[in-house]
C-alpha cells in the first residue's frame, strides 16, 4: 500500500473536481436557454454528482467508446487502469440525432432543474447484450441491472461534465461528506488505515460483527451506506439511515467511526460492482474495503464468494486498496456469540442467520427479528417503518 502525505492517492493519481466555479456557473446559466437539453434519470444524476465530487476519479465525464469497450471486456480503462463498471449516458435515437458532437448540452434533473453541462465529444451506439453478459454475467431481463440497461436508449453521449452546484442532500445533509472532506477528516483524526463498508440494507448483527473485526486491525471505520437509486423492494434509505444512527450511537466507539452517505445508484452487478465499490471508497480515502457474502448480488446470479475471488484477477497493489474478505457471519448458539465457520465449532443447526428477505417477511407479519439477528432497537425501527408503509 503506497503512503502519501494526504492519505492514499485517488484512483488514477489525483482527485477529480468537476463542480463549476461561480464564474463558470454564471456562464452556463447565461447559455441555458440556447443549449440542447437532456433529462437525466436518477442513476445518471447520481453518476453526474459522483463524477463531479471525485467519487469516480479518474473519470471527468461520461465514457467515450474506447474506454467503454475496454471496461466492458477487460475491466480496465483504455490506459490500463482498473475500472469495472461502465459509466455512460444513454439516450434515445431522437435525442442523439438532435445534438451535434462538439456542442454543449444542458443536463436537467428528473424534475427538470438545470443541474449540469456536458461537452459532447462523442456519440456512439453500443451492444446491450455484450454489456449485460460481461458486466452482469447474465442477459436475463429479470435481473434489475440488466433491466435498466435494456430499458435505456441505444446511443451513449460522452464527454466531460460540470455540475453547476453542489446542493446539500435533501434528506441527509449532515452525512453528506464528499471525498475531499472525508480525506481531510481521516487526516485530522490521524487515521492512517481506514476500512470502508458498503451497504444498501439495514445493519444487522452479521454486519456489526465483521465491521468490528475489521476495526480491530485498522484505525477507523468509514460506514458508507448507499442512498442512490435501489430496487423498489429494498428498504428505503431514510429507514436504513435511522437504523445506522441507532447502531452508531449505541454500539460503536464514536471516535473510531465516521458515517457518510454514498450518493451512487446500485447496479446489482455482484463481483464487478465489488471492485467498483472498492475503487470509489479508495477515492474517499479508504485503505481497506470489506467484502462479505454475495457483495452487491441479487437473486442467485453470483456465487456466494465470487465478489471476493474477482480481486485475485488483479496484480497485488494494482487496485491500491486492500479487500478484507469475510465469510458469512451468524449467531452461534453453542458459543453464545457472533462467529463464522472459520471461528465456530458449531453444527449447521446451531447457527442462526436470516436473510434480508426473511426479515422483511417477518416484519410484514408484525414479528420482530430475534436479537441474535438484529439489535432490538433496530428491529423496532424496522417494524415501525414497515407498519407505516403497509
Amino acid at each position: 500500500m503506497s503512503q502519501h502525505p494526504n492519505g492514499i492517492p485517488a484512483h488514477g493519481g489525483h482527485l477529480i473536481n468537476r463542480i463549476a466555479t461561480p464564474a463558470e456557473r454564471q456562464e452556463f446559466m447565461e447559455k441555458a436557454e440556447s443549449l440542447p437539453q437532456v433529462k437525466l434519470d436518477k442513476r445518471a444524476l447520481s453518476d453526474l454528482v459522483m463524477i463531479a465530487i471525485g467519487g469516480f476519479s479518474p473519470l471527468n465525464g461520461f465514457m467515450e467508446a474506447a474506454d467503454y469497450e475496454t471496461v466492458v471486456t477487460d475491466m480496465r480503462l483504455q490506459n490500463g487502469l482498473p475500472w469495472s463498471i461502465p459509466v455512460t449516458l444513454p439516450v434515445s435515437e431522437e435525442v442523439a440525432d438532435s445534438i451535434k458532437e462538439g456542442s454543449w448540452v444542458r443536463l436537467d434533473s428528473p424534475d427538470g432543474e438545470f443541474v449540469g453541462v456536458l461537452e459532447l465529444t462523442q456519440k456512439f451506439r453500443y451492444n446491450k447484450a455484450h454489456e449485460a453478459i460481461n458486466v452482469y454475467r447474465t442477459d436475463e431481463i429479470k435481473h434489475p441491472g440488466v433491466k435498466v440497461l435494456y430499458d435505456a436508449g441505444p446511443i451513449n453521449l460522452a464527454g466531460p461534465v460540470w455540475l453547476l452546484e453542489r446542493h446539500p442532500h435533501p434528506l441527509f445533509p449532515k452525512y453528506q461528506i464528499d471525498p475531499a472532506e472525508s480525506r481531510k477528516l481521516f487526516l485530522e483524526r490521524d487515521w492512517k488505515t481506514v476500512v470502508g463498508f458498503q451497504t444498501r440494507n439495514p445493519i444487522h448483527r452479521a454486519h456489526e460483527y465483521i465491521q468490528k473485526c475489521a476495526l480491530e486491525v485498522v484505525d477507523g471505520l468509514f460506514l458508507h451506506p448507499l442512498v442512490g437509486a435501489t430496487k423498489s423492494d429494498d428498504i428505503p434509505a431514510d429507514v436504513r439511515m435511522r437504523c445506522y444512527e441507532i447502531m452508531f450511537e449505541k454500539y460503536f466507539p464514536q471516535n473510531r467511526v465516521i458515517m457518510a452517505i454514498n450518493p451512487s445508484a446500485m447496479r446489482y452487478a455482484g463481483p464487478r460492482e465489488a471492485i467498483f465499490h472498492a475503487l470509489v471508497r479508495k477515492n474517499y480515502g479508504c485503505t481497506h474495503f470489506i467484502v462479505g457474502r454475495d457483495h452487491a448480488g441479487v437473486g442467485d446470479y453470483y456465487g456466494t464468494y465470487d465478489a471476493q475471488y474477482i480481486f485475485d484477477e488483479f496484480e497485488p497493489g494494482e487496485l491500491d486498496i486492500v479487500p478484507m474478505k469475510f465469510e458469512h457471519a451468524f449467531y452461534c448458539t453453542r458459543t453464545k456469540g457472533m462467529a463464522t465457520s472459520k471461528t465456530s465449532p458449531s453444527l449447521p443447526e446451531e447457527r442462526i442467520h436470516l436473510s434480508g428477505t426473511k426479515v422483511r417477511e417477518m416484519l410484514r407479519r408484525g414479528e420482530l427479528p430475534p436479537p441474535e439477528f438484529s439489535r432490538p432497537e433496530v428491529a423496532k425501527e424496522l417494524a415501525k417503518a414497515m407498519k407505516a408503509s403497509s
